[in-house]
Order: C-alpha cells, then sequence, then structure tokens
C-alpha cells in the first residue's frame, strides 16, 4: 500500500472500473470523476498526486481541464485517449499534459507509466538546486557543468540548455514546440530543425551508442523525453 492518490477522470463506466480495479489492487488510492465539471472538484478539493484523464468527457473538452488544472498545480496528468492522431497527443503535451496512453492500452504499461510519474514527482520532492544526478549522467548548475561517467563534457551553450531543460523534466514528454520556445522563444519549422540538429549533436556526448539511446528518447513526431534511470 502507498499514500498516492490517482483521480481517474472517464466517463465509460467500464473502463473507469478497469482502471480503480487494478490501481486499487496495486495499492494506490482511488478518486472518480465522470465529467469535467466533477473533474475540477476533486482536483481543487483533494489534491491528488496524479492525474488519468480521458480527452472525451460529455461536458468539456480534457484539453480545457488540462489548461485549468494547469492553471494552479504541476501535478502530473496522463491522458488516457481514444485519440491517436499525433495532433491531439501534441496538443495535450503542449498544454500541459506529462504523458499520452491511447485506447485501447494494456494495465502493464498504464502502470508503468504511472510508476513514472511518481519517480518524476519524487525527484522533483526531493531535487537538489543545484546538482542533478541520473544515472551516469551528472548536472552541476551551480558550474554549468555536465559529467557522464564522472567525465566532462564539453557542450555548447544551446547544448547545455537543452539538457538542463530535460533533466527539469526528466520523466515527461517535452514536444518540438515546448522546446524550442523554451531555447528561442519561437517555434518556426526552422527552429524544429535546428532543434534535430542539436539534439543529435547532443546525444554523441551523452549516449554510449547513439544508436541505442539509453537517456534521452525520441517520440518521433511529437518531441523528446530524459528517461528516468
Amino acid at each position: 500500500m502507498n499514500d498516492m492518490v490517482v483521480l481517474i477522470i472517464e466517463d465509460d463506466i467500464h473502463i473507469k472500473r478497469l482502471i480503480s480495479t487494478t490501481l486499487i489492487a496495486s495499492g494506490y488510492k482511488v478518486l472518480l470523476a465522470k465529467d469535467g465539471k466533477e473533474a475540477i472538484l476533486e482536483a481543487t478539493m483533494h489534491n491528488p498526486d496524479i492525474i488519468l484523464l480521458d480527452l472525451g468527457l460529455p461536458d468539456m473538452d480534457g484539453i480545457e481541464i488540462i489548461e485549468k488544472i494547469r492553471s494552479w498545480t504541476e501535478t502530473p496528468i496522463i491522458v488516457i485517449s481514444a485519440r491517436s492522431d499525433d495532433k491531439d497527443k501534441i496538443e495535450a503535451l503542449d498544454k500541459g499534459a506529462d504523458d499520452y496512453l491511447t485506447k485501447p492500452f494494456s494495465v502493464e504499461e498504464m502502470l508503468a507509466r504511472i510508476r513514472v510519474a511518481q519517480r518524476r514527482l519524487t525527484n522533483v520532492k526531493m531535487a537538489n538546486p543545484s546538482n542533478f544526478i541520473n544515472g551516469s549522467l551528472e548536472i552541476n548548475y551551480a558550474s554549468g557543468c555536465v559529467y557522464v561517467n564522472q567525465k566532462e563534457l564539453h557542450l555548447t551553450p544551446i547544448e547545455y540548455k537543452l539538457i538542463c531543460l530535460l533533466a527539469k523534466n526528466v520523466g515527461k514528454v517535452l514536444t518540438h514546440t515546448y522546446i524550442t520556445n523554451a531555447i528561442w522563444g519561437t517555434s518556426w519549422e526552422s527552429d524544429v530543425a535546428s532543434l534535430r540538429v542539436f539534439m543529435a549533436t547532443l546525444r554523441k556526448k551523452i549516449e554510449g551508442n547513439i544508436d541505442d539511446p539509453q537517456i534521452i528518447q525520441t517520440h518521433v513526431g511529437i518531441g523528446y523525453r530524459m528517461l528516468k534511470l
């Protein structure tokens, strides 16, 4: 049993029952909401640790719920939706969702995504503002130095900004738009093209095998995620 509280926002009774039964059996505490109005009420009253959100709700679109929740909290939001188009995933992630799981899904994958969100929560709560360690990767924010296996890397200013942005959002998928806006303040096609180039050079420096990346994961057509090691 753990103390993690998960809010399930889902109007399909069968899917809601499947998710809640699985979570309770895995030791989580569960809150339920069948529409947007209930979701906002539950989120504000009980401050859950993690939110599972269906986008297709009867009274409002899930994207609107993400925006409302993000206006006051950084609680991890995992979208669970039948919408499988990349543009829907990108919009949800751009608005502040942490992850996106497409229906139909396996409960094992859902639990794995929740565990990633849990680790990210733990990292945020225990974060040392001057130091970040993830497996063989270490970032010393005070000195501006980055190490892999205790060996200092020579990064360009843009590469350093990228690795810090990913590290501060470890376990979270960051879209191309989110990253380019954070790095350059714009999100033109040329910015996305530049991002791919900088990400490729960064990976060569931090990954042992660029054909089998272990630190930075590519989500094709969407963006990048630093894995929690």
